[in-house]
């Protein structure tokens, strides 16, 4: 198999979950305090909206990448 088709099924796979998850958190662990031997930390959480719309255009780049890897080429 191609790259470009391996890269297009990989894209193809990330668009769909794009779509059904619509958002990506993640944590992070920020110094509230820090006054010399004491410390204190807090976790926040943040989350990073994902459009449908960019959903949508990683899964049609993926068809698109998928197709012109698994093309062949004419032989002249």
């Amino acid at each position: 198999m191609k790259p470009a088709a391996l890269i297009g099924i990989v894209l193809i796979v990330l668009g769909v979950s794009a779509l059904a998850y619509r958002s990506f958190t993640y944590t992070t662990r920020d110094t509230v305090i820090d006054i010399g031997p004491l410390q204190a930390t807090a976790d926040r959480e943040h989350t990073l909206p994902l459009s449908p719309v960019l959903g949508a255009a990683v899964i049609g780049g993926g068809i698109v990448l998928l197709i012109v890897g698994v093309r062949k080429r004419p032989v002249l």
